[in-house]
């Protein structure tokens, strides 16, 4: 038998894609956009922790206000560079949908060997674009359909009718928070449920958190994943 190196390779590790869809418009000036910079930042911090040869959780950020603009492209979370958001201008949800979407249905930026992403919304305001056909389209159509999908509605003035829309056919319900100190809580269940996810022997069952209002003052309730027969895969 004739010795090959180049069968002893180590195996990589598989991603799991993390895409933050982030409102950045000027209504989140102040307290709401400094938590919101603050709470992604420790996200991402936990994120990196959680690295290991098995999987890597990929992070890519996509804001909407004056522009829709690719914050962070996909991005091992350790490796992402931060840069400060500023609110500014509309609220382009429906343009920034279609990026998301373009993203994950392109096989080039994720893999067919990637586990499903995780897409999470978060807005304090209503769509002031086309935003109809780029939801249905995104959450009825394609690879991103299949994606675990998590939203929060910051304020009392967001369109909590949009953001649940965006949360249909998935378990995880609309999260709200009425006070922008509230936000960093959000993305703390965002945060579990990922790293659940790394360590589960199905890193591509959704799991499913509780409490969706974060004004009370409890969230302390554990997540349960998902039976086998709800289930949907990558």
């Amino acid at each position: 038998m004739t010795f090959d190196p180049s069968k002893f390779t180590v195996p990589t590790a598989k991603p799991l894609p993390v895409i933050l869809l982030l409102d950045v418009s000027s209504s989140m000036s102040g307290s709401k956009i400094d938590n919101l910079n603050k709470a992604v930042q420790e996200m991402l911090n936990s994120f990196a922790q959680e690295e290991k040869m098995e999987t890597e959780i990929l992070v890519s950020i996509i804001t909407f206000g004056a522009q829709v603009f690719l914050h962070t492209p996909l991005t091992k979370a350790s490796e992402v560079r931060w840069k400060t958001m500023i609110a500014d201008g509309m609220t382009p949800m429906g343009t920034a949908l279609k990026m998301a979407k373009a993203m994950i249905e392109d096989k080039n930026e994720i893999p067919p060997r990637a586990y499903r992403p995780t897409v999470v919304l978060v807005s304090d305001g209503q769509p002031n674009d086309d935003w109809e056909n780029p939801l249905d389209d995104f959450i009825n159509n394609g690879r991103s359909a299949k994606c675990d999908r998590m939203a929060m509605a910051i304020g009392i003035d967001a369109d909590h009718t949009v953001l649940t829309r965006f949360v249909e056919g998935t378990m995880n319900p609309l999260f709200s928070a009425n006070q922008a100190s509230k936000i960093h809580e959000f993305f703390k269940r965002v945060t579990m449920s990922v790293t659940m996810r790394t360590k589960s022997k199905k890193p591509n069952e959704s799991i499913l958190l509780t409490n969706p209002k974060l004004d009370g003052g409890s969230i302390a309730s554990s997540p349960s994943s998902l039976s086998d027969k709800d289930v949907e895969y990558w």
